[in-house]
């Protein structure tokens, strides 16, 4: 199986980072801080200004946050469609360059599944441990949710496209279902590797597609300080502890949960497969902390695919298969510990005992329904499709979903954590790990252009 080219192999121009991006210009002054050191700085600014809009009641800095916070995230949205629909149709041709690719997939699927209910499992162990509706200082009486729900019925159809690429226009504009874009998506990757030679121009015509809207994203990815700054300032300057406080038990089992499953479970996992939990956490940490601001699966995946290879030593041509269909498919935090936790504090509020075949129904949701989260923001969807199978009130969606941004946080984190992985530890079972990559020196994947090969940097691995 061939490999692609050594992201850690220094171009002639290349070396230790020197504040020089490739062909050795120099790169302007900010470009030169880290990009985790900028998210960091944004983090700190974004809340320290959420703050003076909150305690000084200045709404005009509070509307700035959340319009810079919504910009950010409506520009990685914009490019969800044909970003979905282009990496699954490349990525399901480039399984003809695989070997073994039935047996690749298979391997990804289980150990998705795997992850999916070991995440469950700790998101249920918790909900029965501390009792989070119990303990949750709001009032069910008024409660009203009249948004979108997920029903098994709704799942099933939505897989049918209503039309190609399964967007359609409302008078809020013009939406679209991911779900159906990656069932289009995966007929047609299907059809042209049938077609066989006779596809190549179309698919010579994606590859290119794809690598133009990867740039897109890429320059919208090198706004995330910024995004940072207003989501973060926006949810404090609104929610500060008003929200969590009544519902502090729940946040807490959320953020806990996850941060179990992502330091605890994850490392776990590498280490029994002969992986230093610490150079995998160095390599993906990028895309951790991208999805951690973004709060999109979706929106991170170039970058998560991006570590994937250049840090983690998986082949290209899997990656490019396992990272978009784990980008849109692989929840560990919104389809199985959230729905997990909230299920258990709905029933709470509402007085309604769950019994062990309720338990392994939301097992069963959080395994095979994780699609219908689709790497966007937010996990009603999963949580509506947990309430309808188990039959708790949909008024419960309204209790929860107030503070839902601030929990999507860490979800989105846990989510993209999950997708690096899964394609890692099955690349080193398959024997196809570039071992030596993933050992070897970080790639600083943020500096250059995706079409460049990044130089290694001094950066503690």
């Amino acid at each position: 199986m061939s490999h692609a080219p050594s992201a850690a192999s220094p171009g002639p121009n290349s070396g230790p980072d020197d504040g020089r991006a490739s062909g050795g210009r120099r790169r302007p002054a900010l470009l030169r801080v880290p990009f985790w050191a900028q998210i960091v700085l944004a983090l700190v600014l974004g809340v320290a200004l959420g703050l003076v809009a909150r305690l000084g009641d200045v709404s005009w800095l509070t509307t700035t946050l959340q319009t810079i916070g919504d910009v950010f995230v409506g520009l990685l949205k914009a490019v969800v469609p044909p970003l979905v629909f282009a990496a699954i149709v490349v990525s399901i041709a480039n399984l003809r360059q695989v070997a073994n690719a039935a047996r690749l997939a298979a391997q990804t699927l289980l150990w998705f599944m795997i992850t999916s209910l070991i995440a469950v499992a700790i998101g249920l162990g918790l909900g029965l441990l501390t009792d989070p509706g119990r303990s949750a200082d709001v009032s069910a009486q008024g409660a009203t949710y009249d948004g979108g729900t997920g029903s098994w019925v709704d799942f099933l159809t939505g897989l049918v496209p209503a039309n190609f690429l399964g967007i359609s226009s409302s008078e809020n504009g013009i939406s679209f279902n991911v779900l159906q874009i990656v069932v289009v998506a995966l007929a047609i990757g299907a059809a042209a590797l049938k077609a066989g030679d006779k596809a190549e121009p179309f698919l010579g015509l994606m590859r290119s597609f794809l690598a133009v809207v990867q740039q897109i994203l890429w320059w919208i990815i090198k706004l995330a300080p910024l995004g940072t700054l207003g989501l973060i300032g926006a949810a404090v300057a609104s929610y500060g502890w008003d929200l969590l406080g009544p519902l502090a038990v729940f946040t807490v089992d959320v953020y806990v949960g996850c941060a179990i499953v992502m330091f605890v479970v994850y490392p776990v996992i590498a280490r029994l497969h002969g992986l230093s939990p610490a150079k995998f956490f160095s390599g993906a940490w990028p895309a951790i902390q991208l999805a951690f601001v973004s709060r999109s699966s979706v929106g991170t995946m170039p970058l998560t695919q991006r570590v994937t290879t250049r840090n983690l030593g998986v082949p290209e041509e899997y990656a490019s298969f396992a990272v978009p269909f784990g980008a849109t498919t692989k929840m560990d935090g919104c389809a199985a510990i959230y729905p997990a936790l909230a299920a258990i504090t709905v029933a709470q509020i509402f007085g309604i005992p769950l019994g062990i075949q309720d338990y392994l129904l939301i097992a069963f949701v959080s395994v095979i329904g994780s699609a219908a989260t689709a790497g966007l923001t937010g996990a009603v969807v999963m949580l509506t499709l947990t309430l309808t199978t188990l039959g708790l009130p949909l008024e419960g969606v309204a209790l929860l979903l107030a503070i839902d941004p601030i929990l999507d946080m860490m979800r989105t984190a846990t989510n993209v954590a999950g997708q690096a992985l899964v394609p890692t530890i099955v690349a080193k079972r398959e024997g196809i790990l570039d071992q030596e990559r993933y050992d070897g020196p970080r790639i600083d994947v943020t500096v250059d252009d995706p079409s460049d090969v990044a130089a290694p940097v001094r950066a503690a691995a």
